[in-house]
């Protein structure tokens, strides 16, 4: 028979762990807890940025000044678009909204920088009916222009499109300029170096172009070095890394692409060269963004006086 003291003792130590057990339940508890609303954060977190991080759309606006820039191009007007990704976050819809934009912006010339459709896209006749007719209400007094980027290679649907609309490809090439007067500025197209098909000296091969204004579409930002090392460029317009798609305030891009890593953000000073990447107006990898929204950048060039 226990004696008094040991059902004491008996009794303590049952309770003594009837509340550790109570405390363990109630750990569990307050984990599961934790746990689930950082679920229901994160379910928030990428509901906003794919349906309000990756909608609208900004005009990033640029005053560009040079000394070398013909006088008749003084208030030239230049808009860039790029990386659509047709199909990802920008549909029919979205695409008209682009166009409506731009041709608000009463251009001059209108560029796009690569990466029409997403290559893991595919579009129906009637998706690509449609973005033909949008491309074809896009407005400017001295003409449109296209490169290719990487993921315009894998199917034909770049050609196909752009060759239905009044886009002027330039693949490795060049084009003269005229606006208001005779003396032109130089604009140059390159294909994408990831696809091989990034050939520097034919796009700089027009045997004049010394003392010409020069502007440089290009659609990975990196590349950049490789044309500033052999020519000379005044503005040079690329696409590509979205400016990380995903960034955080204060931090930038943690989002970064093969030759996109050493020039991911908006606008870089090399020397005598702007350099201005195109945040984009789709999504690649991942249908998020978030502190980067879609985007065109509209230039306006000025003859800066001496």
């Amino acid at each position: 028979m226990m004696s008094r003291r040991e059902k004491n003792q008996e009794l303590d130590e049952n309770i003594k762990k009837e509340e550790r057990q109570e405390k363990i339940h109630k750990g569990i508890g307050i984990f599961l807890k934790i746990f689930f609303i950082m679920i229901i954060i994160v379910i928030l977190l990428l509901l906003y940025m794919h349906f309000i991080g990756a909608k609208g759309l900004v005009v990033r606006e640029y005053k560009i000044e040079s000394e070398q820039l013909p006088e008749s191009f003084h208030g030239f007007k230049i808009v860039q678009f790029s990386d659509l990704h047709y199909l990802t976050t920008i549909k029919e819809k979205e695409v008209e909204k682009i166009v409506n934009k731009i041709n608000q912006l009463k251009p001059d010339i209108v560029v796009f920088t690569g990466d029409l459709i997403d290559n893991q896209k595919t579009p129906t006749e009637k998706e690509l009916t449609s973005l033909i007719t949008s491309l074809n209400k896009i407005k400017a007094t001295t003409g449109l222009y296209a490169i290719k980027g990487n993921h315009d290679y894998d199917t034909d649907y770049f050609n196909r499109v752009f060759q239905e609309t009044e886009f002027k490809i330039l693949n490795n090439n060049y084009e003269l300029i005229y606006y208001k007067g005779n003396i032109p500025i130089l604009l140059t197209g390159v294909g994408s170096i990831l696809e091989n098909d990034c050939d520097i000296d034919s796009a700089f091969s027009y045997s004049e172009m010394d003392g010409l204004y020069t502007v440089s579409l290009l659609h990975e930002p990196d590349v950049i070095d490789n044309i500033v090392n052999k020519y000379k460029v005044n503005l040079a317009l690329a696409g590509h890394s979205h400016n990380g798609q995903i960034r955080l305030p204060g931090i930038g891009s943690i989002m970064k692409v093969e030759e996109g890593r050493k020039y991911p953000n908006e606008e870089y000073s090399l020397g005598n060269t702007e350099l201005y990447v195109s945040g984009g107006l789709g999504t690649s990898m991942y249908e998020f963004r978030w502190f980067d929204r879609p985007s065109i950048n509209f230039f306006r060039l000025v003859k800066e006086t001496e």
